[in-house]
């Protein structure tokens, strides 16, 4: 099957995301289908919607030969009324990858509220979804309502290499010293370091380290405003800002490491939460979004509502002070981990949708093999 794959900027961003979009595409091709990536510059947002103008653009989808499109979702802004005149030229179904939607992160209501129209319009104009979580599902459905083929493929936790045995998991929560915390994600406001930092300055400096490791380069601003609360709580000498870290070199991290601590104001899913479980960490994250799919409060993990360093820091303390329900937590998030569906899972359940979705559009097309009703998975 000849299969496109439509997203801003390429698959080597260092994202959930576009990890999700690159295994795929990587596991697509595994199984013989052609994919073939389209590219599209990666703009403010304001910018994108100009692309729907774009008379080269859309002769260029109009002429490919592909089975299927896929479209990564937040590609939308250039794609949300492009899309309406696309359908009237194109033969094969637009199919959007819903990682999470605009309109849900936090900012002014009334900002939110353009992008919601924008993507209410988008998703109204692709014929099914691919959501990463049902989190995720419920959002597409409350802005288009149900009805549309679709599928909830979450993504794996099992990309990094190497793993840990429960006597290893234990051995190291029970280690005398500070609580290893690590922090792992790109520095940008959503991901709320600066509340891990707030409620970090709450306790005893000896009691912890942290380490984060994500990109520095997305949002400048943001991380000069990280650089100064350090300095002005005095937690320079108990953080390092490592940068973005290649798999083998974040595995030894996760591996020597006590808990993970990203308090996202909203995830759609959050792979860095399984992935760090995998390595016996538990994980803290934000009350808002898909966190909750994977995290169980006071079993492998907390969940905090987002900004609110005051309800974080006591979970901190627990965990630095009480090694026992360390381990204990350690171990539940270790074997919740092991007993998620992995990536090859997710990729072959996606691969299984899009050829039964484009048999049925091309068996109840005029002129095609008989008058099959198209089968919709999943709940989207």
């Amino acid at each position: 099957m000849r299969i496109g794959l439509l997203l801003y900027g390429d698959l080597s961003t260092v994202s959930g995301g576009f990890l999700y979009d690159r295994l795929l595409a990587d596991y697509l091709r595994s199984q013989g289908d052609e994919v073939e990536v389209v590219s599209l510059p990666w703009r403010a947002w304001a910018r994108g919607l100009m692309d729907n103008l774009s008379a080269r653009l859309l002769e260029r989808l109009s002429r490919a030969s592909w089975d299927v499109l896929l479209q990564d979702e937040l590609a939308h802004p250039s794609l949300f009324w492009l899309n309406r005149r696309l359908k009237a030229r194109a033969r094969y179904p637009l199919v959007a990858i819903v990682h999470h939607l605009r309109c849900r992160e936090p900012r002014p209501a009334w900002q939110n509220g353009l992008y919601r129209r924008v993507e209410r319009r988008y998703l109204a104009s692709v014929d099914a979804f691919i959501c990463v979580s049902e989190t995720t599902r419920a959002d597409a459905e409350a802005l288009v309502g149900p009805g549309r083929p679709g599928l909830v493929a979450n993504p794996g936790g099992d990309r990094l290499p190497g793993t840990l045995i429960p006597e290893e998991v234990a051995a190291r929560a029970r280690e005398p010293g500070p609580l290893k915390i690590m922090f792992v994600g790109n520095v940008t406001p959503r991901k709320e370091l600066h509340t891990l930092l707030a409620a970090l300055a709450r306790l005893p400096r000896e009691d912890w380290t942290l380490t984060v490791a994500g990109g520095l380069n997305l949002d400048p601003a943001y991380v000069r405003r990280i650089r100064r609360q350090l300095a002005q709580e005095g937690l320079g000498s108990r953080v390092t800002l490592q940068g973005p870290r290649g798999d083998r070199a974040l595995s030894r991290e996760l591996m020597n490491s006590h808990v993970l601590a990203v308090p996202s104001s909203y995830e759609g899913f959050g792979i860095v939460y399984l992935e760090g479980m995998r390595f016996g960490l538990p994980a803290i994250g934000g009350s808002h979004g898909a966190a909750r799919e994977i995290i169980t409060p006071g079993r492998d993990g907390f969940l905090v509502p987002p900004g609110d360093a005051a309800a974080l820091a006591p979970c901190l303390a627990q965990l630095a002070g009480d090694r026992e329900l360390l381990t204990r937590l350690s171990l539940t998030a270790l074997k919740a981990a092991q007993g998620h569906p992995t990536w090859r899972a997710a990729g072959a359940a996606i691969h299984r949708f899009l050829h039964e979705l484009v048999a049925g559009r091309q068996a109840a097309a005029p002129g095609g093999p008989g008058l099959r009703r198209r089968r919709a998975l999943g709940g989207c």
